[in-house]
């Protein structure tokens, strides 16, 4: 595998909750980019990009930011102006998909269950007014289960995250009705569905922790899985992934309750910017699949250079 000349700016780190796992997803990228014979600058993304871009001028850029500004449309339009390609879903996509309530409103056009939700002000939420118990409070555009709360029937309090000043995330929450079940992710490349994932948390749930902590949960590669709900599960990925105008790769992520069977898979959401560390999910379906991370990589800067 060799890059040639092509010179690659890696967008790593930003300003977003999730900066910390940017910057582990853009050095761990650079690196296999570099070994691929590209030519690599890391930027580590502050508001002065714009210029910095302009002054080393890469052919492609590599986005590996994640959380606001990063994946939700923001950099995509930058990029857009300045004429560089770069990795993953475009401008549309990015923006859609950060927005986990206008996402699900495509995905139950297209026929996708998803769990049932609605936005409240995030003030407004107590525990004698909740619309389902047990459920989910969220974000409405954040990732990485950033500021995400499980409120059980019985509580007495509300989580210390959804009290006083803590909330961060704007003026709405989403609140959904919690599914009971199992946890499971099916990444997509080049619109094909890789493999399925039940992921185990040593957590109570799927939150920041499990998913980047060292140990943080267990994958379940492949997931063990009634083939039925395994096929179901890749066909849905597919499916969303091509609502939403996804491209390079996407991540579905799924809450599976065996008691209600073959009706029992859910849609949480569309990640269009996987995180790219070494606990992380699309890497390791894509090894499963025989695609080595070095290879992943190029591929998507291939995949960018074939999108302009």
């Amino acid at each position: 595998m060799s890059g040639g000349e092509q010179h690659i700016a890696v967008l790593k780190g930003g300003w977003s909750a999730e900066r910390e796992v940017s910057l582990v997803s853009g050095a761990q990228c650079a690196a296999a980019l570099r070994r691929c014979g590209f030519t690599v600058s890391e930027i580590d993304a502050a508001p002065d990009l714009p210029a910095r871009l302009s002054a080393i001028a890469p052919d492609i850029v590599f986005n590996a930011l994640h959380g606001r500004w990063g994946e939700d449309g923001c950099v995509q339009g930058l990029l857009e102006l300045m004429g560089l390609p770069y990795t993953h879903s475009g401008v549309k996509a990015s923006a859609i998909a950060m927005d986990k309530q206008v996402a699900k409103s495509l995905f139950a056009a297209d026929g996708i269950r998803c769990p049932e939700g609605q936005l409240v002000p995030y003030r407004d939420i107590s525990l004698k007014d909740l619309p389902y118990f047990p459920c989910v409070v969220k974000p409405v555009t954040e990732g990485s289960s950033v500021g995400v709360a499980i409120i059980h029937e019985g509580q007495n309090t509300l989580p210390a995250g959804l009290s006083g000043e803590s909330w961060q995330f704007g003026e709405m929450a989403l609140v959904e009705r919690f599914i009971p079940g199992r946890e499971v992710t099916v990444a997509v490349m080049d619109g094909k569905a890789l493999a399925v994932t039940e992921i185990e948390p040593k957590t109570r749930f799927y939150d920041y922790e499990a998913k980047y902590a060292d140990g943080g949960s267990q994958h379940n590669l492949p997931a063990d899985l009634p083939d039925a709900i395994a096929e179901m599960a890749c066909a849905i990925a597919e499916q969303a992934h091509r609502a939403l105008g996804c491209r390079g790769v996407s991540r579905a992520d799924f809450r599976y309750d065996p008691a209600e069977g073959g009706e029992g898979l859910y849609l949480l959401e569309i990640n269009t910017q996987p995180g790219m560390t070494p606990t992380s999910l699309v890497p390791e379906q894509a090894e499963f699949r025989g695609i080595g991370f070095d290879r992943l990589c190029q591929w998507l800067v291939e995949d960018a250079s074939c999108a302009r």
